[in-house]
């Protein structure tokens, strides 16, 4: 099986109440997730298998949390670029979606 490939730009990254970069990147590629800021610097980095991601219950649509290392990250990933006339599932959902595969748990 082809392993999952995700990257999202223009991500809000957050730790608690205070914003590491409102415009930095998701990437998920070889087995590992990088949290990069928007001049490309590494926040956070590990293996997928080792990351959490959630939806949190109070959250817009758009939102996603990762548990990287420890460290409870929230993020803001936009919907760029829809698809004229269809829809598709939010940044959010498709970035826990390939983490789930990525991790090997297709709940």
């Amino acid at each position: 099986m082809a392993e999952p490939e995700f990257t999202a730009t223009g991500v809000r990254i957050g730790k608690g109440l205070r914003s590491l970069t409102r415009a930095g990147e998701v990437r998920i590629r070889d087995g590992r997730l990088r949290l990069l800021t928007s001049y490309g610097s590494e926040i956070d980095s590990a293996p997928v298998r080792a990351v959490r991601a959630s939806k949190p219950w109070f959250a817009p649509e758009g939102r996603a949390l990762a548990d990287v290392n420890g460290t409870r990250y929230s993020l803001t990933l936009g919907d760029r670029d829809p698809a004229p006339g269809r829809p598709r599932p939010s940044s959010a959902r498709r970035f826990i979606e390939a983490i789930r595969k990525a991790g090997g748990r297709d709940d």
